[in-house]
């Protein structure tokens, strides 16, 4: 029987991939963003910043996203050098944060969890602006 201190402990130790249920949910959370961005008006700035086929683009943010969060490294690029040819302002920041917190509350993330990323997101999204 574990104690609510060891319980507590555990949770303190768990990295955010773990939190979130892991390769499953990160892939869950990557292709919503992608469909949501894929079809939202709102998004179609950012869309049009991508090719047609999303495909590479949906594994490339798995793999990064995995890393980010503490799961497996597989993403071995410079993220800040892949966004640095495109004219990123707020406007571009805002609707790449709307694909992904719609698509973090609609894989189920929530609370203090769907906070933490939040913010977590929003700083990163906030320093790709270049405009």
């Amino acid at each position: 029987m574990t104690s609510d201190a060891t319980t507590t402990e555990a949770v303190k130790q768990a990295s955010p991939y773990e939190m979130i249920g892991g390769a499953a949910t990160v892939r869950r959370i990557v292709d919503r963003f992608y469909d949501i961005m894929d079809s939202a008006p709102e998004a179609a700035g950012i869309r049009a910043m991508h090719a047609a086929d999303l495909g590479p683009m949906r594994e490339t943010l798995f793999e990064f996203l995995s890393g980010w969060l503490g799961g497996p490294r597989s993403y071995a690029k410079c993220i800040m050098s892949a966004h640095r040819p495109f004219a990123i302002g707020d406007a571009e920041r805002d609707a790449w944060m709307l694909c992904m917190r719609r698509a973090l509350t609609d894989s189920g993330v929530t609370g203090e969890l769907y906070d933490l990323l939040d913010d977590a997101f929003l700083r990163m999204a906030s320093a790709f602006r270049n405009r």
